[in-house]
């Protein structure tokens, strides 16, 4: 059994019907994604798919859009709702982890500086040991207070940042996957 899991946190169709949506990291977020997906089934670590839900728009579930964003592939051992930012309010999620002996959580989905990096400090916080794989993450152009507009790649850089060694390893989904097959091997 591993003592691992990958969580894929709001990897949905929904973000596609958000105004601040921008197509063009999506082909290398879901190259990575899906490499950290296939190579988590490959090691036995179970995979969690998280998603948001809210009561109308496209994050409700009778929008239709809150199923995987495309083209990602995922085949999830269990699914979880959520309506906060992390993963791990009211979800059962942190139930489901604890019961099956979870010790690493490796955070991974959309959006990088929300609900990835939320759901990391959050479990931070209740004692897990984290892997968080920004390249597997997607996040838009965010515009702050004075007008500046930050790109994914500066986001992901400061989330990566606030995050490293506080909270989380920061890692490749190369260094996440070994890290679980080698927690998999001392078990």
């Amino acid at each position: 059994m591993s003592a691992t899991a990958l969580v894929v946190v709001d990897a949905q169709e929904s973000f596609r019907h958000r105004p601040y949506f921008r197509a063009d990291d999506v082909p290398a977020y879901v190259e990575r994604q899906q490499a950290l997906i296939e190579g988590a089934v490959r090691l036995g670590v179970p995979v969690v798919q998280v998603f948001h839900v809210e009561d109308t728009g496209p994050f409700s579930e009778a929008s239709g859009f809150v199923r995987p964003l495309e083209p990602l592939v995922i085949v999830p051992d269990v699914v979880f709702a959520k309506r906060r930012h992390s993963a791990l309010v009211g979800t059962g999620l942190d139930v489901w982890a604890t019961r099956r002996g979870i010790r690493r959580l490796i955070v991974s989905g959309i959006r990088t500086e929300q609900c990835c990096e939320t759901t990391t400090r959050h479990a931070s916080d209740l004692g897990w040991e984290v892997d968080y794989v920004g390249e597997a993450t997607l996040t838009f152009p965010m515009t702050d207070v004075a007008g500046r507009t930050w790109s994914p790649a500066e986001i992901r850089a400061r989330t990566e940042l606030v995050l490293a060694g506080r909270f989380a390893r920061i890692a490749t989904v190369e260094e996440a996957l070994a890290a679980a097959a080698a927690g998999r091997a001392a078990a």
